[in-house]
């Protein structure tokens, strides 16, 4: 069991599921490592979209408000950071705002970049799985260290019954070396 091979089966099944759709940059074309998984899902069930990672949280809590639970996915944890205040004061806080009538339950997936062959610079390997678990109460965040986590984390977050989000974060350097 490696890690590649684990997330590209994980998304695979994520893709048969009803409900489920894949939205964020590099999930219908290649462009970032991350795409990789989801090459042979079914197109319908990816939604691209531009580099606008704040409006890309706002759209995946409005389709999660419609009744589908959207995968968001962002290349990178440093540029989820623009996306951090609607996670934060929108997502995280609508079953508070809402007397817990409202429970958007939304997967992100993150990743750390690979800092080899090349090092593509800082700005693109954070790691801040301890700052967003600081800073959520709603969404959970689960750091996908081994293989073996993998598949049962997202089944988890995707099946799980409470309406609570998951925040997942994928190593980058583990696609080739676990």
């Amino acid at each position: 069991m490696k890690y590649f091979d684990e997330l590209k089966r994980t998304m695979e099944w994520l893709a048969t599921q009803d409900k489920a759709m894949f939205v964020g940059q590099t999930v219908a074309g290649p462009g970032t490592f991350m795409f990789q998984t989801l090459r042979d899902c079914p197109k319908d069930r990816t939604l691209e979209m531009p580099i606008n990672e704040s409006f890309q949280m706002q759209f995946t809590i409005g389709m999660a408000l419609a009744g589908y639970i959207p995968i968001s996915v962002y290349p990178r944890q440093n540029f989820l950071l623009l996306a951090t205040s609607d996670m934060t004061n929108m997502l995280d806080k609508i079953p508070a705002i809402s007397g817990g009538s409202l429970m958007p339950k939304t997967i992100i997936r993150v990743a750390t970049g690979p800092d080899a062959p090349v090092h593509p610079g800082h700005q693109h390997i954070g790691n801040y799985a301890a700052a967003f678990r600081k800073l959520f109460t709603e969404i959970d965040v689960i750091e996908l260290n081994e293989p073996e986590e993998i598949f049962p984390a997202y089944q988890y977050a995707f099946q799980r019954e409470d309406g609570r989000s998951t925040l997942m974060i994928e190593h980058g350097n583990f696609y080739n070396l676990k």
